[in-house]
């Protein structure tokens, strides 16, 4: 099995439709042999993800929630904010929903890299 790096760039790339492409690239869709239990996919290298781009409003009105185990542990993080800290994290979320909630998942998302 041979993997292959793919390299993206993303600006001017809305970011749903540029996961997507990244989620196909990691699981091996392209590939003709692929099989939905084998881990087949590729590397993929995204650059310029400062410049990626919301539709409507989302920059200001999206939220990222999270739960610390403890009770009214729930934490929230706004976009705007997620994404000045660290915008590659932002695309990592949006792939890794995308990808198969299994054991997999965690092995197709370590090929993932920013630059």
């Amino acid at each position: 099995m041979q993997r292959k790096d793919h390299i993206i760039d993303a600006t001017n790339k809305v970011l749903g439709r540029l996961a997507t492409e990244i989620a196909i690239l990691l699981r091996g869709k392209h590939k003709p042999d692929f099989a939905p239990n084998k881990d087949i996919g590729d590397f993929v290298i995204v650059k310029n993800i400062g410049k990626i781009k919301l539709t409507g409003r989302k920059f200001e009105q999206k939220v990222y929630y999270r739960h610390t185990g403890y009770l009214g542990g729930l934490k929230k993080t706004s976009f705007k904010e997620l994404f000045k800290r660290e915008p590659g994290e932002v695309l990592k979320r949006a792939v890794f929903g995308m990808l198969p909630k299994n054991k997999l998942r965690a092995k197709q998302i370590k090929r993932l890299k920013f630059e």
